[in-house]
């Protein structure tokens, strides 16, 4: 279990997260939703430990991921909101390079990077650099670097930046199947509709503090509304939308 307990982060003594507390348990995954500037990100880099909280710690199996952090990031799988990659090295490459950094063993590296490229539609292209890819076909290359190492939790910052259909419904069917097999995952979107079908749980942060956290459907019997769109506008969201898009399309007809 991943607990994340008063996490608060201050930059110019303004607290972006101000004192969060949400749990992910094996076998679910859980969406983490806010608008720009809610504290998606800050919470994420301080869970994938790249960044120091203020206050407030996150616990693995009850111990502190920053007593081991080098053990932790061994559990970890991570797919960035940006495919930022090395572009002069080819796809096989990459996950090579990951495979080693995390301390496997060369055939079982091999083994997977090549089978995943292959399951991901890209082996074909696994010595082409990685500057000659698509952004949807780099996506998959994060992903499958995520999932090299068999980790125990995934932090899934929008992960389908840039993929194609197809390639979006096999990652809505591989959540359901990792989460079978037991793993943590944080599932970070604009998407609601995929967090809606994907998602066991919700948590919704706005302006650094948690919204709402329960289950798509506790969260309907609530508000009282039938969609997970119009609970997130219900608790974030306080313009009445439709009326500002009127305002803007007269604005560009004047």
């Amino acid at each position: 279990m991943l607990e994340i307990r008063g996490l608060t982060k201050y930059y110019r003594n303004i607290p972006v997260v101000n004192d969060v507390n949400f749990t992910l348990k094996p076998g679910e995954v859980t969406g983490y939703l806010g608008p720009n500037g809610s504290g998606k990100s800050t919470t994420v880099k301080i869970v994938t430990a790249l960044i120091e909280p203020s206050a407030g710690k996150v616990l693995l199996d009850g111990k502190d991921i920053r007593d081991d952090l080098i053990a932790f990031k061994r559990r970890l799988g991570y797919v960035p909101e940006e495919a930022i990659l090395y572009s002069y090295m080819t796809g096989l490459e990459y996950l090579q390079l990951m495979g080693c950094l995390r301390g496997m063993p060369p055939a079982e590296v091999e083994r997977k990077a090549n089978d995943l490229l292959e399951l991901f539609q890209l082996h074909s292209y696994r010595h082409a650099p990685i500057s000659a890819y698509s952004k949807g076909m780099k996506q998959r290359v994060l992903i499958s670097s995520a999932l090299l190492h068999d980790p125990d939790v995934l932090i899934l910052d929008e992960p389908l930046s840039g993929i194609d259909v197809t390639s979006a419904l096999l990652f809505k069917h591989l959540l359901g199947e990792l989460a079978r097999r037991g793993k943590m995952i944080l599932y970070i979107s604009h998407v609601l509709e995929v967090v809606e079908k994907v998602c066991a749980q919700v948590i919704i942060i706005y302006r650094g503090r948690i919204m709402a956290a329960d289950s798509v459907e506790r969260l309907r019997d609530l508000t009282k509304v039938p969609s997970l769109e119009e609970i997130f506008s219900q608790l974030v969201e306080h313009r009445d939308l439709e009326g500002v898009a009127r305002d803007i399309a007269c604005a560009i007809e004047r």
